[in-house]
């Protein structure tokens, strides 16, 4: 009986240990970040662990010169492309791929790695996994940054930078896509078709420099479909204004002012005012 009630109670206090660490939450030294970023058509997502420098001597001593690097902490840094894009002039199909690197003083190898099994451990890297390898200059900071961080910077309608940053160097590469066959084919399938997209396919065109009299005939019929949405008349006003209608323009941006002023909408009064005084220069 002694015995039994030895063993319970070792068991219990086993059992309630377990419970408190199991509890026990602390910080991870390098925790790990998703960013998920529209471009395009579709998304950039960026999944990866964020290491810090800690007073470390980073590139050159703890990430090393001339030896292939996860390119963060923990598992290797993965990127997902929702559309098929261009990095650094080079096709990559959409889908999700391992980022490692070969950081050296003056430049870094960058390459989109296939095989997302292999994690941090480099020492299984195979050449033959490789989906592309491009090499960047990296640039000096001025400031220091601490944390290990990547983002997708510069963003226009079909391109941006993957920046990453640590210590003092920026290194960055371009992707782009192609989407400019895929819009207009949507533009011609919907807009010819009467299915109404008009300001999208107006302020695509205002945005691309493509027919603005097609893209002012879109903004008219978006006013007549929704007269008080005055950032629709916005748009109208800059196709205006971008045709060489100056006068056109100020009347337009005059009744942008006036339904932004009812719905109190300073930000588009002074859009309206901006579109007035250009139409005077």
């Amino acid at each position: 009986m002694k015995l039994l009630k030895t063993t319970v109670m070792a068991l219990a206090i086993a059992f309630g240990q377990n419970l408190q660490a199991q509890a026990l939450k602390v910080p991870a030294p390098s925790p790990a970040q998703t960013i998920k970023q529209a471009f395009a058509l579709s998304d950039i997502t960026i999944d990866y662990s964020r290491p810090s420098a800690k007073g470390r001597v980073v590139f050159g001593d703890l990430v090393p010169f001339g030896k292939i690097w996860r390119t963060g902490a923990n598992n290797a840094t993965k990127i997902t492309f929702g559309e098929d894009v261009k990095v650094e002039g080079q096709d990559v199909k959409a889908g999700t791929y391992a980022i490692y690197s070969i950081p050296n003083k003056d430049s870094w190898d960058i390459m989109l790695y296939k095989d997302l099994n292999m994690g941090g451990d480099v020492s299984a890297y195979k050449k033959e996994d490789e989906v592309l390898r491009f090499v960047v200059k990296p640039a000096a900071l001025n400031e220091k940054v601490e944390t290990f961080a990547i983002q997708v910077t510069d963003i226009t309608s079909n391109s941006a930078n993957v920046e990453m940053v640590w210590e003092k160097t920026r290194v960055a590469f371009k992707v782009r896509a192609d989407i400019d066959a895929k819009i207009m084919k949507a533009i011609e399938t919907n807009v010819v078709k009467d299915n109404r997209p008009y300001y999208q396919a107006a302020r695509y065109y205002y945005e691309n420099d493509k027919d603005l009299i097609l893209a002012g005939q879109w903004a008219d019929k978006a006013v007549e479909a929704n007269p008080k949405a005055y950032w629709v008349v916005l748009l109208k006003a800059k196709i205006q204004l971008k045709a060489g209608d100056k006068k056109g323009a100020a009347t337009t941006a005059q009744q942008v002012i006036t339904l932004a002023k009812e719905d109190k909408n300073d930000d588009y009064v002074k859009m309206g005012q901006e579109i007035i005084d250009a139409s005077k220069k």
